[in-house]
């Protein structure tokens, strides 16, 4: 008789649900807005690398600076990366996508050579990024 009282107590717990206390609505405090940038972390999923040539120094001396940037990256996501990293003013962003190219090496062997995008950033003036440390 012992093992019918044990199936009756479980069917007991079955049968009654259990009840659980009402939460009551929370109020929300209001924070104080704290400025902060608005998406810490861009210049590294926009700038792939500073773009170093002698045409690219001689553009550094009229306040205009080349990256290479990755591909699907616009205008305005390169001016935030590079104000955001380098802490200056960008006054004008021109982009450009060089396209891939066929090269050959020796008689029959055919590559490509990458294409990539290119972005000239011009500065405030009076303002210089440093791109190779000194």
């Amino acid at each position: 008789m012992g093992l019918f009282d044990i199936l009756k107590r479980k069917k007991k717990k079955k049968e009654e649900p259990a009840k659980k206390p009402e939460k009551k609505p929370e109020k929300k405090k209001e924070q104080p807005k704290v400025s902060r940038p608005s998406r810490p972390g861009l210049a590294y999923r926009v700038l792939a690398s500073p773009h170093v040539t002698e045409k690219a120094t001689r553009l550094s001396e009229s306040n205009q600076y080349i990256f290479k940037v990755l591909p699907k990256s616009n205008k305005t996501e390169i001016k935030k990366a590079i104000e955001s990293l380098y802490g200056i003013n960008v006054e004008k962003v021109r982009i450009i996508n060089i396209h891939k190219k066929k090269r050959r090496t020796g008689r029959r062997r055919e590559g490509w050579k990458k294409g990539y995008k290119k972005a000239i950033v011009e500065v405030k003036r009076g303002q210089k990024i440093e791109i190779m440390p000194r």
